[in-house]
């Protein structure tokens, strides 16, 4: 008997989904194991998948839920370029398929916030409203204010055994004030993270397979993106020297804002540095400041004590090398999900299904983890602290 076609199934939803993945016919078609043209006759209407083809599609692809493909229109979603206005129309053309998704996880994270809390803040200050989306400000001076708003002086941002614990504190400083932290890895690697502008709700997100220090820089970088009042993708260095005009001044600025919040100026060994003991200076600075050898590099490069051919040779040799990495992919999974997940956001949800305010199903769904894995996750995640 041959299996049952999805004949109700909406062919412009199909075609909707692929072009919002960011994939095309032929990346889908390799997927399924099927012929660009088979996949055209579905979004065509002249042929349709089978049930199991519709779920594979839907769920392992597109990464949405079955459902949606038999509405009579696609469902309303604000598109990238609009959310994301300060990147070129060309970057947007470059995210890969999983970046999208991630993109389109984090607004799920933002419908869940305002669920799980009412659409108010638990935190009792909120950055994204303390500080007003300056574009002008000066972002050493905002750094300097964001140091002093969040507590941080000379002596407690700095001194961590490993790169590792620096990134917990300062997740946990900047998850303080309001701020949501994610992590996940990305399967395009060159994204460092991005962050999602709220005033309410404000999201961070980080590329977990990337360097516990570049982890760093990349939350810091895009907490400065937030104060400026958008919502932005971070990637390489290639990425920066792409952009032009006021997108490529906001990059920079940003840049600027991490690096002064992260290493300020006024402790800074400035009386130290020799050029001719360089690797030795920004290796002990980097330890000492729990960032990674690019940041000091960037701070002489912005004095001029070295030149753009010396950094840029530098971070191409320390790159090659490697550098401390982050978790990655693999291990204990509830150790994973509680990375990604975050102290602040798992606090939340955990202590609404407690509370009786939302069910297991409800639960399951904030922190997209399916229910038989609930009670470990919160056993591991609270004994860790």
């Amino acid at each position: 008997m041959p299996p049952t076609r999805a004949t109700a199934v909406n062919a412009r939803i199909l075609r909707w989904a692929r072009e919002r993945a960011g994939l095309d016919l032929g990346e889908v078609a390799a997927r399924l194991q099927k012929t660009p043209e088979i996949i055209a006759a579905w979004e065509s209407g002249e042929a349709f998948p089978t049930y199991n083809q519709l779920e594979l599609l839907a769920e392992s692809v597109f990464h949405r839920p079955v459902a949606m493909f038999f509405l009579p229109n696609p469902p309303e979603e604000e598109p990238i370029e609009r959310e994301f206005r300060v990147l070129p129309h060309t970057e947007v053309d470059q995210l890969s398929a999983d970046t999208r998704y991630a993109l389109r996880d984090a607004r799920a994270f933002q419908r869940s916030l305002m669920e799980l809390t009412g659409g108010r803040n638990p935190a009792e200050r909120v950055i994204t409203k303390d500080f007003s989306p300056a574009r002008e400000a000066d972002p050493l001076s905002l750094a300097r204010r964001v140091r002093a708003y969040l507590g941080v002086d000379s002596e407690s941002s700095k001194g961590w055994d490993t790169p590792r614990e620096a990134m917990t504190w300062w997740r946990d400083r900047v998850e303080s004030v309001g701020v949501f932290v994610f992590k996940r890895s990305f399967d395009q690697r060159e994204v460092s993270g991005f962050c999602v502008f709220d005033q309410e709700f404000p999201i961070i997100v980080v590329n977990n397979s990337t360097a516990f220090t570049r982890q760093i820089f990349t939350l810091v970088h895009e907490l400065g993106h937030l104060l400026f009042g958008v919502s932005s993708i971070t990637s390489d260095e290639a990425f920066d020297q792409r952009l032009t005009g006021p997108t490529r001044e906001l990059e920079i600025a940003c840049n600027r804002f991490a690096a002064e919040l992260l290493v300020p100026e006024e402790s800074f060994p400035w009386a130290d540095f020799h050029p001719s003991s360089l690797d030795e200076f920004a290796q002990v600075n980097a330890r000492r400041y729990g960032v990674s050898k690019e940041v000091i590099l960037r701070k002489l490069l912005d004095r001029q004590l070295i030149d753009q051919a010396t950094y840029a040779s530098r971070v191409q040799q320390w790159r090659n090398e490697g550098d401390s990495r982050a978790e990655g992919r693999g291990g204990n999974y509830y150790a994973t999900q509680a990375a990604y997940l975050g102290k602040a956001f798992l606090s939340l949800a955990f202590s609404q299904y407690r509370a009786g305010n939302i069910g297991l199903p409800e639960l399951a769904d904030h922190l997209k983890v399916r229910a038989r894995n609930l009670g470990k996750l919160e056993d591991f995640a609270f004994q860790q602290g």
